[in-house]
C-alpha cells in the first residue's frame, strides 16, 4: 500500500488528488473502521490509519475519514482546548482551564472573527465554512477550494484586514519566503493571531535551500517533496520575528499524555508556531 501511495502523490497534480479524495474518501473510511486509532476532528475510529509521504513514507498518519494528517490533528486540538476559536461566546460556569484560554478577538464593526486561509486542508474547509462565528475567506493558486485566486507575495488584500490568518506547509514552496511573510503580517490585523506551521527540522539550527538542485526526485529526497525548496531549521522562528511578529513556540504535544498522543497518532515534540502582531 505505501509504494502506491507514494506513486499516486507523486504523479497525480495536486488539484485532481483533492477532487479524487472526495470519491475515495468514504470508501476507506468504511473498510478501515476499528477501534484502535481516533481522528479527534470528526471523533471516528480505524483499525489503522494510512501510509503518506512524498519521499519516505511515514505509517499510520493519514485519517481515512478526514484526511487529515498529525499536523491538522495536532492544530484541531489546540484550537479546541486552549483558544475560543470554536466556542467564542462564555459558557455559564466555565471552568479555570477555559476561563485561561486564548481569546480571539473580533473585528470592532462585527463580532464575527475575519479568517485567512491559505491553501485550505480539507480536514477544516467545510467546517470552519459552516462555523457563524467566522468571516471566513480562503487564498491560494491552484487550489480548486480557493475563494480567492492570489500570489502570498502580492496579496489583493487591505492591510491589518484579519484577526486570525492560517497558512500552513505553505512557506516552504516559496522561493521568497521573506516576502510572504511580510504579506502576511501586513494583512494581518495589530492585536491578531497567525499559525505558520511548516515542515521542519528542529536538529537543524539554519535553514538549508539550494535552487540548483531541480531534479525532482532529488528535491524529494533532500527537501521531503518535490515542490519544496527548503528544509526549515530552528531559525525559521526568529525568521518570523525578524519580519515584526511575536512568536510563540507551542510544543502542544507536551500538555497531552502519552496515550494521547498514540491514539490521534500525533508526532510528539512537533511545534506549533503561533504568532502575534
Amino acid at each position: 500500500m505505501k509504494k502506491v501511495f507514494k506513486l499516486i502523490l507523486n504523479t497525480i497534480p495536486r488539484p485532481l488528488l483533492i477532487r479524487l479524495s472526495y470519491i475515495v474518501r468514504p470508501v476507506l473510511a468504511f473498510i478501515l473502521k476499528g477501534n484502535t486509532y481516533t481522528d479527534p476532528i470528526d471523533n471516528k475510529s480505524f483499525k489503522t490509519f494510512l501510509p503518506y509521504g512524498y519521499g519516505n513514507q511515514r505509517n499510520n498518519v493519514l485519517s481515512p475519514s478526514t484526511l487529515s494528517l498529525e499536523r491538522h490533528r495536532l492544530l484541531w486540538l489546540y484550537l479546541k482546548n486552549e483558544t475560543d476559536f470554536f466556542q467564542p461566546e462564555p459558557v455559564s460556569g466555565s471552568s479555570t482551564k477555559e476561563s485561561k484560554r486564548i481569546i480571539l478577538r473580533a473585528t470592532e464593526t462585527s463580532s464575527a472573527l475575519k479568517v485567512l486561509h491559505f491553501a485550505p486542508e480539507q480536514a477544516f474547509y467545510k467546517r470552519f465554512r459552516k462555523m457563524k462565528n467566522l468571516d471566513y475567506v480562503t487564498t491560494d493558486l491552484n487550489s480548486p477550494l480557493a475563494d480567492v485566486k492570489a500570489d502570498i507575495c502580492n496579496l489583493p488584500f487591505e492591510d491589518d484586514a484579519f484577526d486570525i490568518i492560517f497558512c500552513n506547509h505553505v512557506l516552504e514552496h516559496i522561493p521568497d519566503d521573506t516576502k510572504a511573510m511580510q504579506e502576511l503580517y501586513r494583512v494581518l490585523k495589530v492585536g491578531g493571531m497567525g499559525i505558520f506551521q511548516i515542515p521542519q527540522d528542529l536538529a537543524r539550527e539554519q535553514t538549508f535551500e539550494d535552487n540548483t538542485i531541480t531534479d525532482k526526485k532529488e528535491r524529494a529526497k533532500i527537501f521531503g517533496q518535490y515542490d519544496h525548496v527548503r528544509v526549515y531549521g530552528r531559525d525559521y522562528f526568529d525568521k518570523l520575528r525578524s519580519i515584526g511578529f511575536k512568536v510563540d513556540e507551542v510544543d502542544y504535544t507536551a500538555n497531552l499524555s502519552k496515550g494521547a498522543i498514540e491514539k490521534y497518532c500525533l508526532a510528539k515534540g512537533e511545534i506549533i508556531p503561533v504568532v502575534y502582531k
